[in-house]
């Protein structure tokens, strides 16, 4: 019996990150929350991810919205390899292969409407009703003003708290390790915020170091 492709389309894209490829589809990869993957063994949740790990240049793979971020290892250029990477996604989406496993996608559902999914590392964004006044606003921002620009490089950003002036976030995909990455805190979130919340705003974090 012969397979049914679904119709999808895939797209290689490049990022601010030169380690980092995005591959987009035209449909929802994943219905909420984003899903980063340092190894396979973090990856046992996605079938996708795993097959993923398996090109040996593979060394990162970040899941969320309609796009899949891949980091690579420096023995390959992207040059050569994107197109083959590109090629397998279509495949495996076109035969309607799962993104996420049964038990990923149950224990999605189970979790806050406040999601986030960083594989070992335990991560767990604060819940919008703990927030105060200021963490909720600056939440707001983020989602709206922050959030579309950062994806739209292939990457994500995730509030992880707030205390005496000092926003902290995670930066995933390919922010994460983004030679550009200081610069977007600097000169773009931390000016916004600044400019939003004027007074209530010193500095912008990025956690990621801490959680390594």
């Amino acid at each position: 019996m012969e397979t049914k492709k679904i119709p999808v389309s895939v797209y290689a894209e490049s990022t601010p990150n030169p380690g980092v490829m995005k591959f987009v589809a035209n449909k929802m990869l994943v219905d909420d929350g984003a899903y980063e993957f340092k190894n396979i063994e973090e990856a046992k949740i996605s079938p996708l991810a795993t097959k993923l790990f398996h090109f040996p240049f593979v060394k990162e793979v970040f899941i969320t919205a309609n796009f899949i971020a891949i980091a690579k290892f420096n023995i390959a250029d992207w040059n050569d390899v994107a197109m083959e990477v590109r090629e397998f996604i279509y495949s495996y989406l076109a035969e309607g292969n799962p993104v996420l496993s049964d038990t990923a996608v149950r224990t999605s559902e189970e979790r806050d409407s406040v999601e986030d999914h960083t594989g070992i590392r335990d991560f767990s964004p604060p819940k919008v009703e703990d927030l105060g006044e200021v963490g909720q606003r600056i939440v707001e921002i983020l989602e709206e003003y922050v959030k579309p620009a950062v994806e739209q490089d292939g990457g994500n950003i995730a509030f992880a708290g707030y205390e005496d002036g000092v926003v902290k976030v995670l930066l995933r995909g390919a922010c994460s390790g983004c030679p550009s990455s200081t610069l977007t805190l600097k000169n773009g979130i931390l000016s916004l915020l600044q400019k939003m919340l004027p007074t209530l705003i010193k500095d912008v974090e990025a956690i990621n170091d801490e959680l390594m």
